[in-house]
């Protein structure tokens, strides 16, 4: 099993996952090499809650051009995992 932190790169912030954290489904950046079940046990291990489901999505890197020179580049690719905990469990990211 490899290392929570190693799998969870970080959470993503946005306004439609602060929507989604109402209903128990928390999203995160994690590695490109990580599974559904490597995923899994890293929330788990990390924050210790119960999770029932993991959807993941890779999505492609935008194309980008340098206007100046005109170089043309590509930003990386990105895997989300998108957790859903059991009912009553949440994780506390963001509190002050």
């Amino acid at each position: 099993m490899r290392d929570a932190m190693s799998v969870l790169v970080r959470p993503v912030v946005s306004e439609k996952t602060y929507a989604l954290m109402d209903r128990g489904v928390y999203v995160f950046i994690v590695d490109p090499d990580a599974t559904k079940i490597d995923v899994r046990h890293a929330v788990e291990q990390a924050f210790s809650v119960r999770v029932t489901k993991v959807n993941t999505l890779t999505r492609k890197g935008k194309a980008t051009r340098n206007r100046r020179t005109n170089v043309r580049g590509q930003r990386p690719n990105q895997k989300r995992a998108m957790v859903t905990l059991a009912a009553g469990d949440t994780i506390d990211l963001f509190e002050s």
